[in-house]
């Protein structure tokens, strides 16, 4: 299954936006040294001899934006929606697995009850859409309000996506 997720990083140009949103695709992808694989593979937006990922899957998305631009904004506006939403679906099934489930059908996973637990309670993978520089899963308005506060002055917050594999 395929996915966009969304970095926030601090960076002066979109080049630097987009090189410090790799390394975090990177952590995500186990690329790097210690770091646990939370998706298969990424195609950021600028690569463009593919043709089923990235621009080919979901159109024409920027490459990096800052999140004060126009297109900053809808990207950050639909990754936060996107978050909220896949959190509610599986809170709900968290829910529903409690009103219908017995202690031991929730134990042998039926309804795949376990695994919604499991995404309710997520910081990275698929339920998570939103990252920090440091490919930290940003699962609270708070933390997300906090990232966009503490820009550094000399810097910008930029936003990048990359469609991922699952």
């Amino acid at each position: 299954m395929h996915m966009i997720i969304y970095p926030l990083v601090e960076a002066s140009t979109a080049d630097e936006a987009l090189s410090t949103g790799k390394t975090v695709f990177d952590r995500l992808v186990g690329a790097e040294p210690h770091s646990c694989a939370a998706f298969d593979y990424y195609v950021t937006f600028d690569e463009e001899e593919t043709t089923v990922a990235g621009k080919a899957r979901w159109g024409d998305l920027p490459t990096a934006a800052p999140v004060t631009s126009d297109e900053g904004e809808e990207l950050l506006k639909r990754a936060w929606e996107t978050t909220t939403e896949t959190f509610q679906r599986n809170l709900n099934r968290v829910k529903q697995a409690l009103e219908e489930r017995s202690d031991d059908e929730i134990m042998r996973d039926e309804g795949l009850a376990r695994h919604a637990f499991q995404q309710v309670g997520a910081s990275r993978g698929p339920s998570i859409c939103l990252y920090d520089q440091h490919a930290t899963g940003i699962r609270r308005r708070g933390h997300l309000d906090r990232l966009l506060e503490e820009t550094d002055e000399r810097e910008t917050c930029w936003i990048v996506p990359a469609d991922v594999h699952f």
